[in-house]
């Protein structure tokens, strides 16, 4: 059985973790507008009752937004044989980051938020140096 490079393993959860963000945010429609109408085509302007599953849906589009940049720089690390133990850490802060950004987000707590997001980021920026040879 051949395992995953921590890179790649790290990398998955993300994936993982941000394809089901939106769970919450569907049950919540279904209860607030009843299962039919909920899932109807959605219209831009019906909003939820709830601010934190707005929040939420907000806080999905932007671990998307995010993984875009993050998911290539992992595999080009990954394909590139350039890991070492600081990608590896990057990874893994990474997903604690976007974890910790969802939740704050969806429960509305700012600076700390804009904090997580900013990790993320720097994790970001530690892969593409690192391929770059600056790091």
């Amino acid at each position: 059985m051949q395992t995953l490079s921590v890179e790649l393993f790290w990398l998955t959860l993300t994936i993982l973790m941000t394809a089901v963000i939106w769970v919450p945010y569907i049950v919540n429609r279904l209860v607030e507008d009843q299962p039919w109408p909920a899932l109807m085509n959605p219209q831009p302007d019906l909003r939820p009752k709830a601010q934190w599953a707005e929040r939420l849906m907000r806080a999905h589009d932007n671990a998307v937004e995010n993984l875009v940049v993050f998911a290539p720089l992992v595999l080009m690390v990954h394909v590139t044989g350039m890991s070492t133990a600081l990608t590896a850490n990057a990874c893994i802060l990474y997903f604690f980051a976007r974890l910790i950004h969802l939740l704050l987000y969806t429960f509305g707590v700012p600076f700390f938020r804009t904090l997580a997001f900013f990790i993320g980021f720097l994790c970001q920026m530690v892969l593409g140096s690192h391929l770059l040879g600056i790091i």
